[in-house]
């Protein structure tokens, strides 16, 4: 039997608030994930990373299957979401560490 360390999480009221994001843009290289979200507003030719996020290949997996469970429980409550059925990764015009980041 493992010995699991209890941690306790600390969410200030500033945090709790969060941050809207309609774009995620994801680059990585050998060694890291790096996840930008963006907020992109019509008309303004301009947009900013209102938050980065950097993690290990293991931990962007580990995020992977996590958001991949909690969409499966929130259709399963609520219903399929529905997608405009374009591709799920657009290739933008930049790159890090020799790969193409995709959203």
């Amino acid at each position: 039997m493992e010995n699991q360390t209890e941690i306790n999480i600390e969410l200030t009221e500033e945090m709790a608030q969060g941050t809207y994001s309609n774009l995620a843009i994801i680059a990585h290289s050998s060694s890291e994930f790096i996840v930008d979200f963006v907020l992109i507003v019509p008309g303004i030719p301009k947009a900013k990373v209102k938050s980065r996020i950097i993690l290990t290949p293991e931990h962007a997996k580990r995020l992977l299957f996590a958001l991949q469970e909690n969409v499966l429980k929130y259709e399963a409550m609520h219903g399929v979401i529905k997608t405009d059925n374009k591709p799920t990764g657009t290739v933008m015009p930049m790159s890090f560490g020799g790969s193409n980041r995709q959203a």
